[in-house]
């Protein structure tokens, strides 16, 4: 209530002179949805946060975001921090601040933030905030090298011959596979920029992509973190998911084996996960995604701020149930154990179940048949059941077998037999594929990397 004083009295003190000098049309206003929001504009002016807040009206209590130099400014800086403003300290990962607009946003509050970070003037270019990689640069997460987003075919050329080939074209707003084009060849990139781009305005509504290194051989592995409101982040084991066709997960395991009798590699790892999860203040369940060399070496690629599809792997080998652990930390409790406390017992192995022919194009129709695997440590995730019409519209998924053993060799054991036992028919699917893939030499090693599809499948 207080706050909300503050804001009002500024309001009515600084609004008539403000109007003398800026006179404000405000258009769309009735677009301006109920409950929590976030307004982004471009900043060009002083007084640009005004200029949305007056616009709004009183009606709402807009809570903009303010380098934290503002709020040194004498009487200025004390009221703007009365009146809502939360500082934030650009030149370090604050916490405090993005727990503070987390807060607002949850209670059902509006944000006004301005993505450039500082005004920008017309003509002047500017670089994208890197997100999750711009804090992970802060927490010392190795990063793999790339640049920020790519205006043009030109600029996509520049930077890969820069970089160096090959690298990845990836969509932003990408997932799934979706929205990647690799480059061999500097000369490539142009038209690689081109295909992406418009692969993400087509799937995601968003063509901006950006350009990273291409690690290879290497090894995709993730690392699974909790994190409730009072600032614990655990890591609760990783998994491997190099099995990989057209840049999408086909199997899964936790622990990785790439990582067997490197525990000091693991442990940085781990490390590298949870430092920065805390350092954006991050609250649930998420995901680390790295892309780690034979050489030792791992390189941060990504944060999936959600629960992922290849979760059961871990809830086996923790014995944790991350989507309770999730409810939980979303009201509020405090996670109920140390780190020392979720050690990785074990071996579970996932495979996706896809509506596929074996040539490997989309299969649909309507089940007409479906018998599913059980026994102990045996589980299938899936909404399907016989008569459901498969469309060709959605992800292919049909669902997730998981299994778990003892040993890696008693996960992929149980893992053929669970495979023997699915029965889907009226739908082409892919579980022969991945019996092809668990009687591998490469895979059965342990090390393999993400292109053993490549090495079983011509067309890869």
């Amino acid at each position: 209530m207080k706050m909300r004083f503050y804001y009002n009295l500024l309001y009515r003190i600084v609004w008539p002179f403000f109007c003398l000098v800026h006179p404000i049309r405000s258009i769309g206003r009735e677009n301006i949805p109920e409950g929590g929001a976030v307004f982004c504009a471009n900043h060009s002016a002083l007084a640009d946060p005004l200029m949305v807040c007056f616009a709004a009206t009183l009606r709402w209590h807009i809570r903009p975001m303010a380098k934290i130099e503002l709020s040194r400014v004498p009487l200025v800086g004390w009221l703007l921090g009365k009146a809502g403003v939360i500082y934030v300290d650009r030149g370090h990962a604050d916490v405090k601040a993005v727990k503070e607009a987390l807060t607002c946003l949850k209670a059902g509050g509006k944000m006004l933030v301005f993505p450039e970070g500082t005004r920008v003037h017309d003509g002047e270019d500017v670089s994208a905030k890197g997100g999750a990689a711009l804090f992970a640069t802060r927490t010392g997460v190795p990063i793999v090298p790339g640049c920020d987003l790519l205006k043009s075919p030109e600029e996509a050329t520049a930077e890969a011959e820069r970089i160096g080939c090959p690298v990845l074209i990836k969509a932003r707003a990408g997932g799934g596979g979706r929205g990647i084009r690799k480059v061999e060849r500097v000369e490539d990139a142009a038209k690689a920029f081109i295909e992406a781009r418009a692969e993400g305005e087509a799937v995601f509504g968003d063509g901006e992509c950006y350009m990273e290194k291409f690690v290879a051989p290497a090894h995709h592995v993730e690392v699974q973190i909790m994190a409730d409101k009072q600032g614990h982040v655990f890591s609760l084991g990783e998994r491997e998911c190099s099995v990989q066709r057209r840049n999408q997960k086909l199997i899964e395991e936790s622990p990785a084996p790439c990582l067997d009798g490197h525990d000091d590699i693991r442990a940085r790892m781990h490390k590298a996960a949870r430092d920065l999860a805390r350092a954006v203040g991050y609250e649930g369940a998420g995901t680390i995604e790295f892309l780690y060399s034979d050489d030792g070496n791992f390189y941060f690629m990504e944060m999936n701020t959600r629960l992922q599809v290849e979760h059961p792997v871990t809830e086996f080998v923790t014995d944790t149930d991350l989507v309770k652990w999730q409810r939980r930390v979303a009201a509020g409790q405090p996670l109920p154990f140390e780190q020392e406390d979720v050690p990785v017992r074990n071996h579970a192995m996932e495979c996706r179940i896809n509506a596929e022919t074996p040539d490997f194009l989309p299969s649909c129709g309507t089940v007409t048949a479906l018998r599913v695997p059980g026994g102990p440590r045996v589980r299938w995730d899936s909404a399907m059941f016989t008569g459901a019409t498969v469309p060709p519209y959605y992800d292919s998924m049909l669902g997730k077998l998981i299994v778990c053993a003892p040993t890696r060799d008693g996960a992929i054991r149980k893992m053929r037999s669970a495979l023997g036992e699915l029965v889907i028919e009226g739908v082409s699917e892919n579980s022969e594929l991945q019996l092809d893939v668990l009687a591998n030499d490469e895979f059965l090693s342990g090390m393999y990397h993400t292109d053993l599809m490549g090495h079983l499948y011509a067309d890869e």
